[in-house]
Parts: structure tokens; sequence; C-alpha cells
């Protein structure tokens, strides 16, 4: 799992039949201190995200498909929650 950013937004007008009604976001990782880290990815939508917020974000397609009650969707990356706040135990 990852902290992510969304940034975007992406419209398909052909989809995969498992991603039906579903809605796809574009998401920068980022650390804890909110920088950029890695490559931006296209994450499918379970939790109704909009841009701008900080997301949870799984990584395994397994866990990704079932966590969007799909389990055999062709998917990589899946939103599973909106981040409130993060607090660092040191």
């Amino acid at each position: 799992m990852l902290i992510a950013k969304v940034v975007g937004t992406v419209v398909a007008t052909q989809k995969h039949r498992k991603f039906e009604g579903a809605k796809l976001l574009l998401v920068q990782p980022i650390g804890l201190d909110d920088a950029p880290r890695g490559t931006a990815l296209l994450a499918v939508d379970s939790v109704g995200a909009g841009v701008h917020e900080k997301v949870l974000v799984v990584l395994e397609g397994r866990a990704a498909g079932e966590a969007l009650g799909r389990k055999v969707a062709p998917v990589d990356a899946a939103i599973i929650g909106i981040v409130d706040r993060v607090d660092v135990v040191e």
C-alpha cells in the first residue's frame, strides 16, 4: 500500500466490462513530507475520492480487485481510502 495524491481524472470511452461504472483517477505517490515519489499511477476509485485528496492505494492485483468487489478484474491499483491525516510516532 502507499499514500498518494489524486492529481487528475481519466475518461475512457471504452473500458473492460469489469470497469463499467468505475471511476478512474490519476494518483501521484507521495512521501510523508508530501513530496512526489516515483511516477503517477492509474487507479480505480472505490471510495469517491476527488482531485487534490490524499488517498490510500493498494497495488496488488488480487487485493485491488477484491477491494473493488471485482475479484477477477484486470486491476493493479485501487483507491481504498481517503486519508484525513497521517501521524508519525518516533
